[in-house]
């Protein structure tokens, strides 16, 4: 009854979208007294004494950012200034070329200032320097990260918010905001009494500047003040004598050399880096209520200068070549979302460019070169071949042989019932089936008599057969297992007679529930996608497959991943939290790798890392794992994933290996957490038999990664080559396991 009412629960539940709690900078005590400069404090300063110039002028030229700008903008922008900008009475003009990532781009800014003779500094883009930098997995509260239950919950802007919130480090390198301004800001106070630190798009006319030197002489007294900004539809309107457009946009500043304060670098374009200032010195505006999510940088408190400003003038805002975001409140809505689209786009185009060349889809990414001296003993090749010779025996496997029909009457149709579900002994009305945990319902369970009723064991014969054939064939350069090995594939995927629909709408079947159509869970069933995938690969390197039959099998591939994408399982699967999230990440990103998808891979690898600071504590243990009834077989299980997809993301130049969460969480302490229980008694609930060979796939893994590990120098176990190759399928450890792409400590332990 307890398990009906839950499960009644879920389904009267209704979703909301998650309200996120804020704050207000708003609601802050104000200063405790306003700042006052003196003349006598001026006078203290040793640079405010003899400034070289009375005032000097800086604009930071950064990137175009489509479509928050329009391509070249920037330069357009250069060139309306150089040409018809006054001269300003008593101010220095520079510039700062901030980190323009095209080159060419950059090379044309920098001759036209050239060709102008005039003063700039260069702050040049280093795509090194940038793809070092990581996301800020710290910035933003574990349960609104990407794969979290909560992200999904919210509105589409907070969670463009949150995606900026962790491209932070990033962004703060490309955009360089706050670093460009105090940049300009320190070089400034060397020689100047007044330093004006603007965004590249200011443009002054003569009555501007007048007005702005008028209102600084009359409170000569106060270190900052703010110039409002007024946005420009038609750049050459400026050129009309007299013309003083409205000027209520965020301000500029202007700093007199003895102030104290700068601009905070952890805040970054897109969010707040100007307003962060204003809070801090009390600049009262708009932005006094703006929301103060979650994930933001917090609100500082007041500064020992909060209260010493005053306003001057006012400053021209040129055109950002999109007319339709520069006007009225809805121009304020579509100018954010259109400047984080913008950012995102960017900084995704130069995250692809690094990883595109060190991406090679037709790369294997678990097998190595078996051909090669020392990479395979011989009692582990002829247990291979034997394996291989037994699988010579079986198939061609097919989805139509099975005994049964799934639901949709499709033999084709891959089918399976829900392994933890059985039929409930008490007649409640929508509420057939009832869960066990960890007691399959027989049929379920790979290879016994009963699984011949349905689809599950043909698959996994599939993975295993193809596997073990393309490595016999490797080793033996015998065609005869390359041949069988790609008959199987023909047969699966590309015979119409017999080939599997490209969707799992029936894996894992509670009749009576869900309109007889499968669980997210059932996704689960094709893991092992990720070694298939090399197999294919040994086959398509020796001519095994036809061009065109591996065009129909990556098509069938790209249809079945689009399904894994979109489908109601497969976005829920998606957003699962423990084991079946990780599988989920490995079955996606091998198949994106052997498509070529390189952007869907990359992004598959990006998001990973969120699941590992969610699924493991900062002590190496797995939460959700450790609620099963069979928690010894989850906790390897999951771990498991998580190494087969490490090493996948090593094929294509990606670490998941030395990965941290804030507080710690990694795969390597998830290791250093589950290994010593190699030695002493399972703590928890684990009401099936238990494989203790299953920690040694992950020992080597430690092993070859990260040295010995501490506590466990003299624990006998088994040299690697001794470990059976061979281990359940339902224990997620590919066949011969031992022949992995990276061996780099494969036998220090015994060969000292």
């Amino acid at each position: 009854m307890l398990n009906y009412l839950k499960t009644l629960k879920r389904v009267l539940q209704v979703k909301y979208l998650y309200k996120v709690e804020v704050t207000n900078p708003a609601a802050r005590k104000g200063p405790k007294k306003k700042a006052v400069y003196s003349a006598d404090d001026q006078n203290k300063t040793s640079s405010f004494n003899q400034p070289s110039t009375e005032f000097v002028l800086y604009r930071i030229i950064g990137n175009d950012l489509v479509p928050r700008h329009e391509k070249g903008q920037s330069r357009k922008n250069l060139d309306f200034i150089l040409k018809n900008e006054p001269d300003l009475k008593g101010c220095e003009k520079s510039f700062i070329v901030n980190r323009i990532v095209d080159p060419n781009e950059e090379k044309l800014i920098i001759g036209m200032l050239e060709s102008a003779g005039v003063q700039y500094i260069h702050i040049p883009f280093h795509l090194d320097e940038y793809q070092g930098l990581p996301l800020d997995y710290e910035g933003v509260p574990r349960k609104y990260l990407p794969t979290g239950k909560l992200f999904s919950q919210l509105n589409a802007a907070q969670q463009s918010r949150i995606w900026m919130r962790l491209y932070r480090h990033k962004n703060n390198y490309v955009m360089n905001n706050n670093g460009a301004r105090n940049a300009a800001l320190r070089e400034g106070k060397t020689h100047a009494k007044w330093v004006l630190p603007w965004d590249g798009n200011c443009f002054l006319t003569a009555e501007a500047w007048e007005e702005i030197v008028a209102d600084i002489e009359k409170q000569a007294d106060c270190p900052y003040f703010i110039v409002p900004m007024a946005r420009i539809p038609n750049n050459e309107s400026l050129l009309d004598k007299g013309n003083r457009p409205k000027a209520d946009e965020e301000p500029q500043m202007i700093f007199r050399c003895d102030s104290t304060q700068e601009f905070d670098e952890a805040c970054y374009y897109g969010r707040r880096p100007k307003v962060e200032l204003f809070w801090r010195l009390g600049i009262p505006g708009k932005w006094d209520h703006w929301h103060i999510e979650p994930w933001d940088i917090p609100c500082p408190d007041y500064s020992q200068d909060a209260g010493a400003f005053a306003k001057a003038g006012w400053v021209a805002r040129l055109f950002s070549g999109q007319a339709h975001l520069e006007k009225g409140s809805s121009g304020l809505v579509d100018r954010g979302l259109a400047r984080n689209e913008a950012i995102t786009a960017l900084l995704d185009k130069l995250d692809g460019e690094g990883f595109h060349s060190r991406y090679d889809a037709k790369r294997l990414c678990y097998v190595p070169d078996l051909a090669s001296d020392g990479i395979i003993s011989d009692a582990l090749r002829r247990t291979l071949i034997s394996t291989a010779g037994e699988a010579l025996s079986r198939g061609p496997y097919s989805v139509v042989d099975k005994k049964t029909l799934p639901p949709s009457q499709n033999s084709h149709d891959y089918w399976h019932p829900a392994p933890y579900f059985w039929p409930n002994p008490i007649p409640i009305p929508g509420l057939p089936y009832i869960r066990k945990d960890g007691k399959r319902v027989p049929g379920t369970r790979l290879y016994e008599p009963m699984s011949e009723n349905y689809d599950r064991t043909r698959l996994q014969r599939l993975f295993d057969d193809t596997f073990v054939l393309a490595l016999a064939g490797s080793v033996s350069q015998d065609g005869l297992y390359d041949d069988q090995a790609a008959k199987l594939v023909r047969t699966w995927f590309l015979d119409p007679e017999k080939a599997m629909a490209p969707h799992l709408d029936y894996a894992q079947v509670r009749k009576g529930w869900n309109k007889n159509r499968g669980s997210s869970s059932g996704i689960i069933e094709a893991k092992d996608f990720y070694y298939f995938l090399d197999a294919v690969r040994l086959l398509e390197q020796r001519g095994k497959l036809t061009q065109s039959e591996s065009s129909a099998l990556r098509e069938w591939l790209a249809r079945y991943l689009h399904w894994l994408r979109t489908s109601p399982q497969g976005v829920k699967e998606g957003a699962s939290q423990n084991n079946h999230g990780t599988y989920y990440d490995l079955q996606v990103s091998a198949i994106a790798a052997f498509l070529g998808e390189d952007t869907l891979l990359r992004h598959t690898l990006r998001d990973c890392r969120f699941r590992i600071v969610q699924q493991f504590s900062a002590d190496g243990s797995q939460p959700e794992e450790l609620k099963r009834t069979t928690t010894a077989h989850y906790c390897c299980f999951n771990l498991q994933g998580w190494i087969h997809l490490a090493q996948l993301a090593e094929s294509c130049g990606e670490d998941l290996w030395n990965f941290e969460g804030p507080q710690g969480q990694s795969i390597r302490r998830g290791m250093e957490w589950l290994l010593p229980y190699m030695t002493k008694e399972w703590p928890f609930q684990q009401i099936d038999a238990f494989d203790s060979e299953r920690y040694y796939p992950i020992y080597y893994a430690y092993l070859s990664r990260y040295g010995e590990m501490k506590g466990l120098v003299h624990v006998e176990i088994p040299r690697q080559e001794e470990v059976k190759p061979l281990f359940f399928p339902h224990d997620g450890i590919r066949p011969f396991w031992q022949l992995s792409c990276k061996v780099r400590h494969m036998f220090s332990r015994y060969d000292t």
